[in-house]
């Protein structure tokens, strides 16, 4: 899990606010443009994977915090809705143009 990037489950929010997750876009591009650097100075990185994918049970935390990239709906038959970051990680993993990968959208 990705220190400091859960949110508390909060009940009160809208799925729009619940699916604005900024800060997790800022992780992933500093956190990849780390990842490019190390490479560039000659790191042998095979692979990468963002922890996690869906917000689920965290055995310390239960479904009290959320971490994925996806949000699950637990009152609504578990719909799932990309957060921002799950959008800007497919465009970054799609290669497209540098000027859209500062976007948070």
């Amino acid at each position: 899990m990705m220190k400091g990037m859960d949110e508390e489950d909060d009940p009160s929010a809208t799925l729009d606010q619940v699916l604005n997750d900024t800060k997790r876009v800022g992780y992933f591009k500093g956190y990849l443009a780390s990842v490019a650097q190390a490479i560039k100075d000659g790191a042998d990185v095979r692979g990468y994977f963002a922890w996690s994918f869906l917000d689920n049970f965290e055995w310390a935390m239960g479904y009290t915090k959320r971490f994925g990239i996806v949000y699950v709906d637990y009152k609504n038959g578990l719909s799932r809705h990309p957060k921002a970051s799950a959008l800007w990680f497919s465009r970054f993993l799609k290669g497209e143009a540098a000027e859209n990968k500062a976007d948070t959208n």
